[in-house]
C-alpha cells in the first residue's frame, strides 16, 4: 500500500494556485489518507506552525512564499452510499476534482449539479466557498461535510446546517485554521426542476433543441459552453475565475445609482426589498477597468470580474491589481467589493483597498 502521506521542504507552489505565481511552501505535506491526521497533527511541528490547506488553489491568490505547513488532501475516492427510487446519497473525497463529481453524478442519472459543471477546483474546496454558478449552489445539495477538527483533534461530522452557508461562505471559510475537509456527502434527486433562467442559459438550450424540459445532461451542456465563451481558460490564461463577490447595497443607495446609471443591473435579494445586488463585473466595466494590462498583470477583455495573469506576474502585482480595480469602483460609485478569491499571504484590508482610500481622501 502507499504511504499514507509524503513531506519535502522548498517545495514550489506555482502549479497548486490560479494566478501560477511563484511561491515556495517552507513544508509540504501531501495527505492521500484520511487515517494519516491524527498522526500528522500529534507532531509537534505542526501543533504550533502555521498551516495551509491547499487543494489546486483554483480561487487562490497567493503573494510570497508560504511559511509553516502546506497540507494538501489528495484523492480519496468515489462512491454511491444509499439509493432509493427518489434519488442518491454520493460520497466524494476532497482530492477528487469537482467537475469530474459531477460528470459522475449525471452520468449515474442523479441531477442538481449541472449548473455547477466546468468550476474549477477539487471537492474538498466546494463546501469552503459554497461554490455556486447559473443559479444554483452546491450547499443546497451537501448532507454532510466530513472534516478534521483541530480545535477538538478529531473526524467529526457536519450536517448542512452546521456548515452555516451563505454566499460564497461557510463555517469552514470562517475559520480556516479550524477546519480541514476530508470529503462531502451530496444528497442528489433522479429529477429536479430545471434551473434556465439565468442571462444567456435558455439561448444556448434552444440552440441545442432542448425544449420546454431540458434534460440535466443538456443543461449542463449549455453552461459549459457559455462558461468557455465568456471566460478564459486558466489552463491558457491564469485567472481565479471571478475575482470578486457580487456586492449587497441598501436598494436606496442602488436606486441613486441608477438614477445616474439606468443601465446598472441590480436585484432584490430580500424579501422586504432592503438590499439589492449589483453586479461586480458591470461596476469594473464601467469603471474601465475591462481589458486593462500593465506588465503581465490584468483584467480579462473577455470579463471584467476575471484577473488574469498574461505571464510572469507575482503574486504581490496581481493583489496590487486587484486593489487598484476595488478602489476605482469605491470612488466612482461608493461601493466596496470584496474578493471572492482566497488570498494567502496579505490582508485585503491593512493595506489594501479600504486604507488606500482612506489615505487618498485624507489629503484630499
Amino acid at each position: 500500500m502507499a504511504p499514507a502521506y509524503h513531506l519535502a521542504e522548498r517545495v514550489s507552489l506555482a502549479g497548486r494556485n490560479g494566478f501560477r505565481v511563484a511561491s515556495r511552501a517552507e513544508l509540504f505535506i501531501d495527505v492521500r489518507r484520511a487515517e494519516a491526521l491524527p498522526e500528522l497533527f500529534a507532531m509537534p511541528y505542526l501543533q504550533r506552525a502555521p498551516l495551509l490547506v491547499l487543494g489546486e488553489g483554483s480561487n487562490t491568490l497567493i503573494v510570497g512564499d508560504v511559511p509553516g505547513v502546506v497540507m494538501a488532501i489528495g484523492g480519496m475516492g468515489r462512491e454511491v452510499l444509499a439509493r432509493d427510487d427518489d434519488g442518491a446519497l454520493l460520497r466524494a473525497g476532497a482530492g477528487e476534482r469537482w467537475d469530474d463529481v459531477v460528470a459522475w453524478s449525471l452520468g449515474l442519472g442523479y441531477a442538481g449539479l449541472e449548473n455547477l459543471v466546468l468550476i474549477p477546483g477539487l471537492a474538498g474546496a466546494a463546501p469552503i466557498q459554497n461554490i455556486g454558478a447559473y443559479g444554483t449552489e452546491v450547499g443546497e445539495f451537501i448532507q454532510t461535510v466530513e472534516a478534521w477538527d483541530r480545535q477538538v483533534g478529531a473526524l467529526v461530522r457536519l450536517d448542512r446546517a452546521d456548515c452555516a452557508f451563505g454566499y460564497r461562505d461557510s463555517v469552514f471559510k470562517r475559520d480556516p485554521a479550524r477546519w480541514l475537509v476530508t470529503a462531502i456527502e451530496l444528497r442528489l434527486p433522479r429529477r429536479h426542476p430545471p434551473r434556465t433562467g439565468y442571462p444567456g442559459l435558455p439561448e444556448e438550450l434552444a440552440l441545442l433543441g432542448a425544449g420546454d424540459a431540458p434534460r440535466p445532461a443538456q443543461i449542463a451542456e449549455a453552461v459549459s459552453r457559455l462558461r468557455t465563451r465568456k471566460l478564459p481558460n486558466p489552463s491558457m490564461v491564469p485567472n481565479v475565475g471571478s475575482f470578486f463577490r457580487n456586492p449587497v447595497v441598501a436598494s436606496a443607495h442602488a436606486l441613486d445609482l441608477q438614477r445616474d446609471e439606468p443601465s446598472m443591473p441590480a436585484w432584490a435579494v430580500d424579501d422586504d426589498g432592503a438590499l439589492r445586488k449589483l453586479s461586480a463585473a458591470w461596476l469594473i466595466e464601467r469603471a474601465g477597468w475591462k481589458g486593462f494590462r500593465e506588465g503581465d498583470a490584468g483584467v480579462s477583455a473577455q470579463h471584467a470580474l476575471v484577473l488574469v495573469n498574461h505571464g510572469q506576474a507575482s503574486g504581490a502585482e496581481m493583489f496590487a491589481l486587484a486593489q487598484r480595480v476595488a478602489l476605482s469602483v469605491h470612488e466612482r460609485f461608493g461601493v466596496w467589493l470584496e474578493p471572492e478569491a482566497r488570498i494567502v499571504g496579505a490582508r485585503w484590508d491593512a493595506p489594501g483597498a479600504r486604507a488606500a482610500f482612506a489615505s487618498a481622501a485624507a489629503s484630499a
